[in-house]
């Protein structure tokens, strides 16, 4: 099993930045990508941005965060980042971590954090 843990949600207005974190712990051996989703009320989950675990760290940002949204990783802490800048309000939404172990072929998400744009 691998447990998730996400920090960093906040209330930030317009325009503003926020950096979320995700670490990874238990049987973390074999992790393949790591990356970020959002939820809203009523609405399926989206994928926001990807990241390869391991070897050169290859990225996959969604259209509608790309040049404001990076990820990032810190393997030896078994951390995914999430920078967020220009926020907008329609980024409102529960941010989750999602790992996937290709040794087990699982998937694992984290409880969520809650990103809140307004001014």
């Amino acid at each position: 099993q691998v447990q998730l843990v996400e920090s960093g949600g906040d209330l930030v207005q317009p325009g503003g930045s926020l950096s979320l974190s995700c670490v990874a712990s238990g049987n973390i051996s074999g992790l393949r990508v790591m990356g970020w989703f959002r939820q809203n009320p009523g609405f399926q989950r989206e994928l926001v941005a990807t990241i390869t675990f391991t070897g050169e760290g290859r990225t996959n940002v969604a259209p509608f965060v790309k040049g404001r949204f990076a990820i990032s990783r810190d393997s030896a802490k078994n951390t995914v980042y999430l920078q967020m800048t220009s926020l907008k309000p329609e980024d409102t939404a529960v941010y989750y971590c999602y790992a996937f172990q290709w040794a087990t072929n699982s998937e694992y998400w984290g409880q969520g954090t809650q990103v809140t744009v307004s001014s």
